[in-house]
């Protein structure tokens, strides 16, 4: 029997199960839409659908290194409880999923219908769907981010507190001869977690839009007005705000945490001066796990309550 899409749609509707699998289920089933849903119900793919709505807001921050250095990904991969982020069987497959990315270099739209790197028979969403079902929890691909160095440089990471930060540094040069060298890895790893203990939120100031400081620059103005401050020494004090703004905010302008009397421009030209080279700090990417997500949290008293008042 041909599986129509409208069947397959119907199905997934009804299930909530991916797309492919509903496709499978329909043709195993040769399209008797109830046997389908009890087929994917004993596989377990229902009720992981299900559970896809749960709200995912632990987990792993990890990176991968491909192809010496020269390919970086850093991702994070949600799941509902520390417990299950601990195990080995999650954080085999986020290292999985990481290596995925380096390779395959997808999308976060099209991953899940790209062909699983370590195993090619299934997809990614397949994989995540059935181990859903296994772990007993929901599991989401959230974000990720992939380098790729085109000339001489390399990428490096740093993972902070077990996988609940993690950093992505890419540095540039114009010798693979002082790539080699262990001073300029070592400098990135540095910069990477620098950036993992500061927060930068940019690279330089030039990424922040014009609308943001001039926003600031409202906000400055009328705190100085606010505390009293001479109408002539207000335009000074804003500027002497703003370049903290920049100096707390940018990457290239913070003070080094390892060494606070330099920034970490002076610390990049230091190096190259140094090592005899020209160094660039090319890029930077830093996740904090579940950061954004509004995680549920349960009132064990009302709960308590609600059950005595029945």
């Amino acid at each position: 029997m041909s599986i129509s899409a409208s069947m397959v749609k119907e199905l997934r509707e009804k299930t909530g199960a991916g797309m492919m699998d509903c496709k499978k289920a329909l043709s195993e089933t040769n399209g008797d839409m109830e046997k389908a849903i009890e087929y994917l119900r004993e596989k377990g793919l229902a009720t992981a659908a299900k559970k896809s709505s749960r709200i995912a807001a632990e987990g792993l921050v990890q990176a991968y290194l491909h192809n010496d250095a020269k390919i970086g990904v850093l991702v994070e991969v949600n799941c509902e409880t520390d417990f299950v982020a601990k195990t080995d069987e999650f954080k085999e497959l986020v290292r999985d999923l990481a290596e995925h990315i380096a390779v395959k270099n997808p999308t976060l739209e099209n991953i899940a219908e790209q062909a699983f790197l370590k195993n090619e028979s299934i997809t990614v969403g397949q994989l995540i769907t059935e181990r859903i079902a296994k772990i007993g929890e929901n599991i989401v691909i959230r974000r990720f981010v992939r380098y790729e160095v085109t000339g001489a440089g390399l990428v490096q990471d740093y993972i902070h507190f077990g996988g609940r930060i993690g950093v992505l540094v890419e540095l540039a040069t114009d010798s693979e001869a002082l790539v080699a060298n262990p001073a300029f890895k070592a400098l990135a790893h540095d910069i990477a977690m620098h950036s993992a203990a500061a927060n930068p939120k940019y690279l330089v100031r030039e990424e922040i839009s014009a609308e943001v400081m001039e926003k600031e620059r409202e906000i400055y103005e009328q705190l100085a007005k606010n505390e009293g401050k001479p109408e002539k020494a207000i335009p000074k004090i804003v500027e002497g705000r703003v370049n903290k703004f920049y100096a707390e905010n940018c990457l290239v302008e913070q003070a080094f945490v390892k060494d606070p009397d330099k920034s970490i421009k002076t610390l990049v030209a230091e190096k190259a001066k140094e090592l005899g080279g020209k160094i660039e700090l090319k890029a930077f990417t830093r996740l904090e796990l579940g950061e954004g997500i509004e995680k549920k949290k349960d009132d064990f008293v009302a709960e308590v309550m609600k059950e005595v008042n029945k």
